[in-house]
């Protein structure tokens, strides 16, 4: 049974073992392992999460919301004037930075996972999550509700499916080159919905 600790010390201890398996992937997640990779005993993790599970789901619960603070970091979300295009470019160079790619590959995994059922909890939310933020981007611009989220949906689906094929081939030039595309498509749905809309985006 874990005791009683600060929520900041089980933050921190979070945030350990997600960089932990950003570098070692999640496939042998368990207890043991992770805290062999901490350099530390079980019962450091047992001190606050009772179980592999509960680890689990304070792990995937802090990634959740790293990436949400990630995204409103985002130069240029929230104002209207801002080309939702520079907002996914500046999204792929952060993801795909030295910095920022094994936490980008330890989410892909994650979702891989989920989608392969094998994630012993619930889907993470990251999906949604994205699909809400970036729909509240378009919003800002003069989408409908509706539309926003739609487009959202299948922009933030064609952005991951191109990071992972970029993350599994390596080629750049094609990868970035397709990304360029769905920079176009996007900006012309923000224009195309702007004028639908009187030309004004929300405010």
């Amino acid at each position: 049974m874990p005791r009683t600790a600060s929520p900041q010390r089980r933050r921190e201890v979070t945030d350990a073992v997600i960089g932990q398996l950003a570098a070692t992937g999640i496939g042998s997640f368990s207890l043991r392992t992770v805290a062999e990779g901490l350099g530390q005993s079980t019962r450091v993790l047992t001190h606050h999460f009772a179980d592999k599970n509960t680890l689990l789901t304070a792990v995937l619960l802090r990634l959740d919301e790293r990436q949400h603070e990630a995204l409103r970091a985002t130069p240029g979300w929230d104002d209207p004037e801002v080309a939702i295009s520079t907002v996914v470019r500046s999204a792929w160079e952060r993801n795909l930075s030295p910095d920022e790619l094994a936490m980008t590959r330890l989410i892909r995994e994650i979702e891989g996972l989920a989608a392969a059922g094998r994630l012993p909890l619930p889907g993470p939310g990251f999906i949604r999550g994205r699909a809400e933020f970036v729909a509240s981007c378009l919003t800002l611009r003069g989408l409908s509700e509706s539309a926003a989220l739609t487009s959202a949906t299948l922009l933030n689906s064609a952005f991951g499916g191109l990071e992972g094929d970029y993350l599994i081939t390596g080629d750049a030039a094609r990868a970035e080159s397709a990304l360029e595309a769905l920079c176009a498509w996007i900006d012309t749905c923000v224009r195309q919905g702007r004028e639908g809309r009187g030309g004004r985006p929300h405010g």
